[in-house]
This record gives structure tokens, C-alpha cells and sequence, in this order.
């Protein structure tokens, strides 16, 4: 239909100015999710870093300023946060905390930077000058990883067995270790909704803007005063019929800070339906009152809940950190279908031809062949492209996670990786395993160091000059 007045305007010059109004408008609406975030964000770091001593000449800070920005440009709160979420990932020791200089100052935000990666945030686009400078878009979206990597922490069946109270029927222990810290989330809120006789929810954006499905999940999982020592905490189910929706969500979280819960969203958070900081709110309320509780009698074969190991959880951090989609939350299982380790292949500059590649959504009816197919490709690559060693490795070895052979694939990738970064650093001269020997034990004779250990601080400064 023609806007009135507009009859005048060629047709050209209006789509112009469309298009110009829908840039406007989603620039304002991203300003404004922005900001959202950096009140939320500004608000936790403030609780977590409280009683800090480190951190004590930047918190609290005002989550209506920018003051955030400025704080995160030393190193030491990211640094901080990354030990929060990830204890002991980061040495305390090793930051730079009194008569910061410039130089002190860049060493801890190349530690951060680093840490962050280890833990598997996604940073290769951000560097130490970004955060020096409080780029806001970059601080904001590294500090979503490091918190979000804390939250979802204990989301996962090895690490909190009472999941195993969200199995549904027909369902196999390995079809639940397969849910995201996302799934898991919204199967343990539909969970609780389900006990409280409730329809249930598909997201934690527009299902929950009426409030109505987290004034039940708080009734639910507020403590009933039947364990011993954790008295009763009533949650006041009253507001629950406040025709006014942004006045429902405040009174449900008024109930939500009785449980010690009001964190990450405000009222116009939960009416707007913010996915982000929604779905930081139920994981930590989760994280505070799952009120699950293990099953005893169902037939469970317990051992096959194993954690990850160390080796493990170093190739799926790196893979992350280098921002491979879909996120690998579970090693085995999210390489089933090898899209993730030819994203690898492309990083490590062997050419992958996608045409050969089958692609999600796979139809129920063949869906595994599909996957084989890609993992017979991957290896194939692996062999002719990459001149890796996979003597004895078949595509169906990563389709089934076969642990051992799925390793011996990532550790050719990530060496191949290192490698590749190392000769890029050296102006393309090739480098082999002796090469790096040699240059850590040049680099600890400058330094005047007799003990060789790879741990030792002074080669990574050494390394940075």
C-alpha cells in the first residue's frame, strides 16, 4: 500500500528510505539489547567480584555508566571472571595486579585473552587492544562466554546425576547425554512446569514473557522446609493475576530475590523476552535450586556417566575457541556427523569441497548414512589432503566415537594448527617439533633460567616480545 502523502516519490528513492528506516530501527533495537546486557553483566561481575581485594579499585561498578569498559582494560577483572567460571584455570600468581605499567598491563590482558581461549570462548577476532580500549560490542560478548561457560558449568549428567530425573519414556541415558546445557535448561524448566500441572514452554524468549511459567517453576523449586537445616521459603503466587505484564514480572521477581535468584533480567527483560539474559536467569536459578533428586531404582548403568578428561576437554575448548558452529559440548557425540572437523580442515587451509558434504537437517530415515558419508569424507581428506597418519581409522570409527582413533585424528588438527600459527609468526619459515625445542631453550638462556619447564612464565613473555 502507498504511504500517504508519498504518491510523489519515486518508486526507487521510497525503497531507499525503507531500507534506511529498518537499518534504523534494528541499530536502535541492537543499542538497546545492549545496554540490557551491560546492566546485567555489570550487576553480576559487581556480586561475584565483591569481597575481592584485587578488584576492589573497580567494584563495585555503576551498571548505568561505562564504567565496565574502563574496568576491564587492566586485565584483571576478566581474569578474575575467568577463574570464577573455570576454577584454577588461571594461576594467581601470574597476574599482574600492584604498579601496573603499560607493559604489565599487556601481559595480563594476553593471559586473559589466552585463558579465555583455553576454556573454549571464541576470541579470534579479539585482541589485548580491544579490551584495553573497552570496545563495547567485543567486551560484551567475551564476557557473555567466560559467564556463560560458569552457568552452564554443572549442566551436565557426569558432573549432577540428579539430570537423570529428566529422562522421559522410551528414552536411553545416551539420548539425554546428547541435550545441550541449553536442552537440558528447558527440559528441567518444563520439568517443573509439568509437576505444577502447567503447559509447558519451547524457549526462554517468548514462552515466558507473561511471567506466568516462572512464578510456577519458583513455587516449585523454592525449599519446602523438609530438609534439615534449609528452612521453608513460600513463594506469593498472588501476583500472578496483575493484569499488567510488566508489573506481573516485577512481582515475580520480587519472589525470585527471596530465593536469592534476581539476577541478570529486569521486568522489561521478561516482557521483551531477551534470550540471552533469560536463559543466564533459569541457569542460575538452576544452579541454586535444581530440586532434583537422583533416581534410585530406575536400571542405570552408573559407569557409563563418565566426565571428560583433561586431554578431552583440551581439543573441545580449542575447537570452540576458534568458533566452530554448532558449539562442541560433547566431544563424541557433536562429531558424529564430521561437520565440525571440516570447519577444522578449513582452518588448517586443507580445502574442503561442501558439495560433497551432507548437511543438517538430516531426514530421520537415513540420517546416519548421511553422517557416515561425511565421516568416510573427513577421513578421506584427512589421508589425501591433510597427509595425516589414520592408518587404521574408518569414518565409521568417528561416527561411533571411538574414542581412541577420534583422538588420534584431533591431535594431528590441533598440532597442524599450532604449527601453522607458529610458521606464520616466523615469516613462513617451516617449523618442526625441534625448532620449538630450540627456541624455549634460547628463550631460557636469555632469561638466565637453568630449569627447563614448559610452565614457566618467563617464555611466554619472551615469546611476546
Amino acid at each position: 500500500e502507498k504511504m500517504e502523502g508519498t504518491s510523489h516519490i519515486p518508486a526507487e528513492e521510497m525503497e531507499e528510505m525503507r531500507e534506511a528506516f529498518s537499518k534504523t530501527q534494528l541499530h536502535l533495537q541492537s543499542n538497546t539489547t545492549e545496554e540490557e546486557e551491560k546492566v546485567a553483566f555489570v550487576n553480576w561481575v559487581n556480586k561475584a567480584l565483591e569481597k575481592d581485594p584485587d578488584c576492589q579499585h573497580v567494584v563495585p561498578m555503576d551498571p548505568s555508566s561505562n564504567d565496565l569498559f574502563t574496568a576491564v582494560g587492566d586485565g584483571i577483572v576478566f581474569c578474575k571472571m575467568i577463574n570464577l567460571s573455570v576454577p584454577d584455570t588461571i594461576d594467581e600468581r601470574t597476574i599482574n595486579k600492584k604498579k601496573l605499567t603499560p607493559f604489565t598491563i599487556q601481559e595480563n590482558l594476553n593471559l586473559a585473552l589466552n585463558s579465555a581461549s583455553a576454556i573454549g570462548c571464541h576470541v579470534v577476532n579479539i585482541g589485548a587492544e580491544d579490551l584495553k580500549e573497552g570496545r563495547q560490542h567485543l567486551v560484551l560478548g567475551l564476557l557473555w562466554q567466560v559467564i556463560k561457560i560458569g552457568l552452564f558449568a554443572d549442566i551436565e549428567i557426569s558432573r549432577n546425576e540428579a539430570l537423570i530425573s529428566l529422562l522421559q519414556d522410551g528414552e536411553s541415558l545416551e539420548d539425554l547425554v546428547k541435550l545441550s546445557p541449553e536442552e537440558l535448561l528447558l527440559r528441567w524448566a518444563n520439568y517443573h512446569l509439568e509437576e505444577a500441572g502447567c503447559s509447558k514452554i519451547n524457549n526462554f524468549s517468548s514462552d515466558i514473557k507473561d511471567s506466568k511459567a516462572y512464578y510456577n517453576i519458583l513455587s516449585q523449586v523454592a525449599p519446602k522446609g523438609d530438609e534439615e537445616g534449609v528452612p521453608a521459603i513460600p513463594i506469593d503466587m498472588s501476583g500472578i493475576r496483575e493484569k499488567d505484564e510488566l508489573k506481573r514480572a516485577e512481582t515475580m521477581l520480587e519472589q525470585a530475590e527471596r530465593l536469592g535468584c534476581r539476577q541478570f533480567v529486569t521486568a522489561t527483560d521478561v516482557v521483551r523476552g531477551n534470550p540471552k539474559l533469560n536463559l543466564a536467569y533459569v541457569a542460575n536459578l538452576f544452579n541454586k535450586y535444581p530440586a532434583l533428586k537422583k533416581p534410585e531404582n530406575q536400571d542405570i548403568d552408573w559407569s557409563s556417566i563418565e566426565g571428560e578428561t583433561r586431554e578431552e576437554r583440551t581439543f573441545r575448548n580449542w575447537m570452540n575457541s576458534l568458533g566452530v558452529n554448532p558449539r562442541v559440548n560433547h566431544l563424541y557425540v557433536d562429531l558424529a556427523d564430521a561437520l565440525v572437523i571440516f570447519q577444522l580442515y578449513e582452518k588448517i587451509k586443507v580445502p574442503v569441497d561442501w558439495d560433497k558434504v551432507n548437511k543438517p537437517p538430516y531426514t530421520k530415515l537415513g540420517s546416519n548414512m548421511k553422517k557416515l558419508e561425511n565421516c568416510n569424507y573427513a577421513v578421506e581428506l584427512g589421508k589425501k589432503e591433510a597427509k595425516f597418519s589414520l592408518v587404521g581409522i574408518a569414518g565409521q570409527d568417528l561416527n561411533e566415537g571411538n574414542r581412541k582413533l577420534t583422538l588420534a585424528l584431533l591431535w594431528q588438527l590441533m598440532r597442524r594448527y599450532t604449527l601453522n600459527i607458529l610458521e606464520d609468526l616466523g615469516d613462513g619459515q617451516k617449523v618442526i617439533d625441534e625448532t620449538i625445542v630450540i627456541w624455549v631453550n634460547d628463550a631460557l638462556t636469555q632469561a638466565g633460567k637453568v630449569t627447563i619447564t614448559l610452565m614457566d612464565k618467563t617464555i611466554w613473555r619472551l615469546g611476546s616480545k
